[in-house]
């Protein structure tokens, strides 16, 4: 994917969630998520949706406009600031002739990047080989596309289909056994905590907000602060000695 020369292509509309976040804040939310794994944003629009259509989402008439700006730009990816079904991923990925990322498939990957820890790591694939599974078979189209789509290549079937969700339904198994453990050593970890007679604090809030720029002035710590979405995720736990002298 970093390879590849892209924009990204964000799309609001009014609804009670826009009237929190505007189309203005959210288009500059989902340019900042495509950046934060260093994807080129060549191009970005806003994309006002009357109502969504089921095997596209945008209207034709839009559809078309934005095949000629991905075509005059020589785009390669086009992120839509939306969570789409795998027809809709499908159907846009053969009308612009580019691959479509999703809001959900955006934030994988940048998960991807950012985990660290083995729960972090663990859950992260795990949340993105569900993600996968549900789009085997548009991924299946994508390929047959790049073959030229006839031939004895012309696709893959449902045999060699059946046998990718297997594998992938396999490797979840195995990751949810992983997890399993991973989250018994962690209660064990809490348990061994409660046993301290200090007060735990959290500072939780929405991503880029701060959290990591305040925990480092509280506690004195050097975790990565930056102004950039998702730039840490795993948790961090330190002692602070307040000024009356008590420890949290």
């Amino acid at each position: 994917m970093p390879a590849l020369k892209r924009p990204t292509k964000a799309r609001a509309h009014a609804n009670g969630d826009a009237q929190i976040h505007s189309p203005e804040n959210r288009l500059a939310e989902a340019v900042g998520l495509a950046k934060a794994i260093d994807l080129d944003v060549i191009d970005a629009a806003i994309v006002p949706i009357a109502e969504p259509r089921p095997s596209t989402l945008l209207g034709s008439g839009k559809v078309e406009e934005i095949k000629d700006r991905v075509a005059e730009l020589e785009i390669g990816l086009v992120v839509v600031d939306y969570n789409i079904t795998p027809v809709q991923q499908r159907n846009l990925e053969k009308a612009w002739n580019a691959k479509v990322l999703d809001r959900t498939g955006l934030i994988l990957e940048i998960f991807g990047e950012r985990a660290r820890t083995r729960e972090g790591v663990l859950q992260v694939e795990l949340a993105h080989l569900t993600y996968q599974k549900g789009r085997l078979v548009r991924a299946w189209t994508h390929l047959e596309r790049q073959r030229g789509g006839g031939g004895f290549l012309g696709g893959p079937g449902e045999a060699q289909i059946e046998l990718d969700r297997r594998m992938l339904q396999d490797r979840i198994d195995a990751i949810k056994r992983d997890l399993a453990d991973v989250v018994k050593t962690r209660d064990l970890h809490r348990k061994g905590r409660r046993k301290v007679p200090y007060p735990i604090v959290a500072i939780v809030g929405y991503t880029n907000a701060g959290k990591s720029t305040l925990f480092n002035k509280i506690t004195g710590a050097g975790v990565v602060a930056m102004d950039q979405v998702f730039a840490t995720l795993d948790p961090t736990m330190r002692e602070v000695k307040l000024p009356s002298a008590r420890r949290i």
